[in-house]
């Protein structure tokens, strides 16, 4: 017996088949984004529905990760819901993922959510999962079919301080940010490249108006903030305003910059723990989502994926 699991070994190891761990084996005490869209279904109708969910795992309990929602929405059609109260679990190393919880319109109240997703496809960079589950309203059940995509974590160099403790990323604003679908240049690892060629790579469904626009830091990290625009701009923080085109944020008070005009750069520090949009009031397509945690090893970049639309 010994023997023949030995001769499968080798010839496994012969024939280039290697053990690894995938990309759904995913690890406690990281933050990632579930994004994707499909269907919500009744006897008498079907809506388009669309996920956009910001997580960060917790604990770990042999193959299973829970995390917690900070934040995010689920759209049935025109409607969109907010999330209140949601959790997920990842289960046997990343091949399942379990959604419970509530979500809430200002025009529909709550809503319950039960969604079971089985990981269908991987890459090294992220996970396709197929979701089914139903959402409940009042005493309607929508039965949900969608396709979503788990983004990865990837790092980015960080500068130490003066202090040896407190940890600096710099973002640029590109040129051209200010009108909105032009995003002329963006400064990415310190080469200016025109938007047309970075849409040509992995990042081809939209324009970025930041050079980083998802970071997952730790509380203290220092962000200076360059603006290679050619009008100046203001950093707020706040909460999405879904009912509104014109006015698409709630400022927060946390973050709240004066005018960062052409050329010059500001330096914001995030505190305090959680969750954060950044954007710029005058601008407001103009977004970067950061996840904000403590005991993290390194800064990183949430990989690009279709845009969080929040």
């Amino acid at each position: 017996m010994k023997l023949t699991i030995t001769v499968l070994l080798v010839l496994l190891g012969l024939s280039g088949f290697v053990f690894v761990d995938s990309f759904a084996m995913i690890s406690p005490n990281s933050a990632f984004t579930l994004e994707g869209s499909g269907y919500a279904v009744t006897k008498d109708t079907i809506k388009t529905s669309e996920i956009d969910l910001a997580l960060s795992t917790q604990k770990q309990t042999g193959s299973s990760v829970k995390s917690s929602i900070e934040d995010g929405f689920i759209t049935l059609d025109d409607k969109n819901f907010l999330v209140t109260k949601l959790e997920a679990t990842t289960l046997h190393e990343g091949k399942y993922i379990r959604i419970n919880g509530n979500v809430e319109s200002d025009t529909d109240g709550k809503a319950t959510i039960k969604f079971f997703g089985r990981l269908i496809e991987e890459s090294k960079n992220a996970s396709i999962y197929g979701f089914t589950g139903k959402i409940t309203i009042t005493d309607k059940d929508y039965k949900i079919i969608y396709t979503a995509k788990l983004s990865e974590l990837s790092k980015i160099k960080v500068t130490p301080t003066e202090s040896k403790i407190n940890k600096k990323l710099i973002i640029h604003i590109a040129k051209g940010s200010s009108t909105q679908g032009i995003g002329t240049y963006i400064d990415l690892a310190g080469v200016k490249q025109k938007a047309s060629e970075i849409q040509s790579s992995t990042d081809s469904l939209r324009f970025r108006y930041f050079s980083q626009d998802r970071i997952s830091i730790e509380p203290g990290t220092t962000i200076t903030i360059v603006n290679d625009d050619v009008v100046s701009h203001r950093v707020f923080s706040g909460k999405e305003n879904y009912g509104d085109r014109y006015n698409q944020f709630i400022a927060d008070g946390r973050v709240s910059t004066d005018k960062i005009l052409s050329g010059e750069s500001i330096n914001i520090t995030l505190d305090e723990a959680g969750f954060y949009r950044l954007y710029d009031p005058d601008y407001q397509w103009m977004k970067i989502v950061a996840y904000v945690f403590p005991n993290i090893k390194d800064n990183v970049i949430l990989g690009q994926g279709k845009n969080l639309g929040n």
